[in-house]
């Protein structure tokens, strides 16, 4: 019986190198082999790594390679945004029947707001903020940016979240007006004779403006550094608008706090329906 002839590039050797592989099945699991669908299986399937069995999702879920618009991290589950939405309306609720009843909170607050106002210049600008010509805007400006990018990215519903943010905006004076006119309250000495001071609009329209642009702008920020400046900044505005509102006279303090209330329910729906959104 003759031995197995060798390979014609080991003919002459001198037998000092290391054994050559011998064709056959072995071959097939050795690193390269033909028909291998990676360099250490003999089969066609995948490598069993979390790298290399995920594959991106195309409409840009939870999952998918960055940006990833999905839930924003910052947001406590389900459970949690529906627990929240309790206080705030509990709150709002409670100080629109003691401005109504003109009750012994409404009296502190005007007491309070006696010692705050002190008119000038920067706290008519920063209660400028809250106007309509300049807040509603800088939203459709940030709407118009995470359309393009949702598109851009392939996203089947890229429309979704800004038409939502916009729709939500829309709802704000259809909240408040029937409110101004069902509570009556005067406004601050400053502000001479008149009704229709509760709630803020001016505070809506800040809360409900720069919330929803950071609800919407929120997911597409890469670190969580740029994610946390862009709350800060959306607080910090807030404040500024809620300072100079109660500083410049324009508004009660009360008038501004019940309008925050108001609106952190319908930025925690918004937040709701976007994440429900993104992962369904």
């Amino acid at each position: 019986m003759r031995d197995t002839p060798r390979p014609q590039g080991t003919v002459g050797d001198t037998g000092s190198r290391p054994p050559q592989l011998r064709p056959g099945r072995a071959l097939a699991h050795t690193p390269g082999a033909s028909g291998s669908g990676s360099p250490h299986r003999s089969d066609s399937r995948p490598p069993q790594t979390p790298r290399g069995a995920r594959r991106p999702d195309l409409d840009g879920r939870l999952g998918t390679t960055p940006p990833v618009p999905g839930r924003p991290t910052f947001l406590p589950g389900r459970p949690g945004l529906l627990g929240f939405l309790g206080l705030p309306a509990l709150l709002f609720a409670l100080i629109t029947w003691q401005v109504a009843a003109h009750g012994p909170l409404a009296r502190a607050d005007e007491h309070l707001s006696g010692r705050l106002v002190h008119p000038d210049r920067v706290s008519e600008l920063l209660a400028d903020l809250g106007n309509v010509t300049v807040a509603v805007p800088v939203l459709a400006v940030v709407l118009g940016y995470v359309a393009w990018r949702a598109r851009a990215a392939g996203r089947e519903r890229w429309w979704l979240p800004s038409l939502a943010a916009a729709a939500l905006m829309a709802v704000v004076p259809a909240l408040i007006v029937p409110l101004k006119e069902l509570v009556a309250r005067p406004g601050p000495p400053v502000m001479g004779p008149g009704t229709g001071f509760y709630p803020s609009g001016h505070t809506a329209t800040a809360v409900i403006a720069y919330g929803g642009a950071a609800l919407v702008l929120i997911p597409w920020l890469r670190g969580a550094g740029a994610r946390r400046a862009l709350l800060v900044g959306c607080l910090a505005l807030n404040l500024g608008v809620a300072f100079g509102l109660i500083r410049r006279g324009y508004h009660w303090p009360l008038d501004v706090a019940a309008s925050w209330c108001l609106c952190t329910v319908l930025l925690l729906g918004l937040a709701m329906f976007l994440s429900r959104s993104s992962t369904g």
